[in-house]
């Protein structure tokens, strides 16, 4: 016998999840049709949303995801980092270099957790809270690369990408994939050449190792 679930909940969220996907908003009007349902039940919904501020709608009633959505998104970062602080320990060691997760936030990458080495070769210094536009450095990139194969493994499956951390440094990343509501990435920085491949399939390990412990 299937569960019982709730349809208005499971409607509720879907909205949710329509506009996760539409950052420049959609109407009522859009929702309905593209959830196939009754225009007067999605208001009711979008109302009910926008009161718990899971949503807003703007002067040009395009509705877009509200703060609480947001601060919710921020309880996720202590997960996220209890999951992966191991792994990145295990692979700032074996590298040699310095590790780190960052999330996707707007247009944004920002770092979560940075995992230093233990070993006494110098390295890039890197700290929690740093943030850079998806489409600058290896964290965001690996992100966007992501969203342009829907979410399904690329080749080779990481991105090297120069870093703004310190001149002549540059990262290796490969994104989370296949783990529901998080954007997320992890690679290391590197101050000098390494080889890349190798490198890469290590980061790329150990990206899958923290997508199976969050699912």
């Amino acid at each position: 016998m299937a569960a019982e679930t709730s349809q208005t909940l499971d409607r509720g969220l879907r909205v949710l999840e329509l506009l996760a996907d539409a950052p420049e908003g959609l109407t009522v009007t859009e929702i309905a049709a593209k959830l196939a349902i009754a225009r007067t039940v999605v208001y009711r919904l979008v109302v009910t949303l926008e009161q718990h501020a899971m949503l807003r709608r703007g002067s040009d009633g395009r509705c877009r995801l509200g703060m609480a959505i947001l601060s919710l998104g921020r309880q996720v970062q202590p997960v996220l980092r209890d999951a992966a602080v191991p792994a990145l320990r295990r692979l700032a060691d074996t590298v040699g270099a310095t590790a780190y997760l960052s999330v996707a936030d707007g247009n944004d990458a920002v770092s979560v957790a940075v995992v230093e080495p233990n070993r006494p070769e110098p390295t890039v210094p890197y700290r929690v809270g740093v943030r850079a536009p998806l489409d600058r450095g290896a964290a965001g990139r690996s992100l966007l690369a992501a969203r342009a194969s829907g979410g399904q493994p690329f080749e080779p499956g990481w991105i090297i990408a120069p870093s703004d951390a310190a001149p002549g440094a540059y990262g290796i990343a490969a994104p989370l994939l296949g783990v529901p509501g998080i954007e997320a990435a992890l690679g290391v920085i590197t101050a000098s050449e390494v080889a890349a491949d190798e490198v890469g399939q290590r980061v790329l390990r150990t990206a899958g190792e923290v997508s199976r412990a969050l699912r």
